[in-house]
């Protein structure tokens, strides 16, 4: 146990298994599924950036999110792999706070490019004749640069306001990755983090409110395309719809869950469940959804 917050110097993350077998094959499964995410994300970014034909709105927007996708896995896999391999729990207090950081600033940046994602898709589907004056490639810039840079803020506040937090529950954490809902477990009293969670509250309703901008762009996207006489033009519009709605609902409602569910029914492997679904699956699953169903993509590979 530690006296105060100022003495931490240092956090344990969660153990995986305690048999080495079990965390040897822990370390291949990640090995394996951060690898994956490498690959598929350094694939699309490759590609888009090498074929001039690809150079429009949608790809360019594709590419941030694979950029994005790569960082966020980076940030939390690594370190697990090397403590599941090491027999190792540790992570130094600026590790720490360095991985809080990285890990907001580039999941909030995804949860804002997404939603400029369907607005892109929303023009395109929608007002087809409005493409080139609505997303020029200056405010295709700025939009990029907007959700970056909101992603920036928000992980700047988040984490100097979470780890001004005095400390002096011990100084394990439920999760194998830093993540602010264990560090909050971990303050002195109750009333400390009450201006933290309004915060974190606050930014699940920012977060929400992109969902729903999303899901509204992607009515109005249904709407359309059933419009569309042809049934290919309408097959094709609807192949690619769901299956980015269905990342997108996943990604968020976990991510909102996982930091707003009150602590009664926190449990280690429910933790530890959901911040796979919001941290690990997107990353990973991501370039499969966004390129298999897209043949300029393939055709261009």
């Amino acid at each position: 146990q530690m006296s105060n917050g100022s003495s931490i110097t240092e956090f344990l993350l969660l153990a995986f298994a305690d048999t080495r077998e079990l965390q040897l094959l822990t370390f291949w499964l990640f090995l394996g599924i951060y690898l994956a995410a490498l690959l598929g994300n350094g694939i699309i970014i490759t590609t888009i950036a090498f074929d001039h034909r690809l150079h429009t709105p949608m790809y360019f927007f594709l590419l941030n999110l694979a950029l994005l996708d790569l960082g966020s896995i980076s940030t939390t896999l690594p370190k697990a792999m090397a403590n599941s391999l090491w027999e190792n729990r540790a992570i130094s207090y600026l590790g720490c706070a360095a991985q809080v950081f990285f890990f907001l600033f580039l999941m909030t940046a995804e949860c804002s490019l997404l939603t400029v994602m369907a607005y892109d898709r929303y023009v395109a589907i929608c007002k087809p004749l409005h493409y080139g004056t609505l997303l020029g490639s200056r405010a295709c810039a700025h939009m990029a640069a907007a959700a970056w840079g909101s992603g920036f803020l928000h992980a700047v506040l988040h984490t100097a306001s979470t780890f001004s937090l005095p400390l002096c529950q011990g100084n394990a954490l439920d999760q194998f990755f830093c993540e602010i809902p264990q560090i909050f477990k971990l303050s002195c009293s109750d009333s400390d983090y009450l201006g933290e969670a309004g915060f974190l509250v606050l930014s699940a309703c920012l977060i929400l409110g992109c969902f729903v901008f999303i899901v509204l762009s992607y009515v109005q996207i249904f709407r359309a395309v059933l419009r569309i006489p042809s049934e290919l033009g309408r097959h094709k519009a609807f192949s690619t719809c769901p299956p980015h709605l269905a990342v997108v609902s996943l990604f968020i409602s976990s991510g909102i869950f996982a930091y707003l569910k009150p602590p009664s029914i926190s449990s280690p492997v429910l933790n530890l469940a959901l911040s796979f679904l919001y941290s690990v699956v997107p990353p990973a699953v991501n370039p499969l959804i966004y390129s298999m169903r897209n043949k300029e993509l393939k055709d261009s590979l």
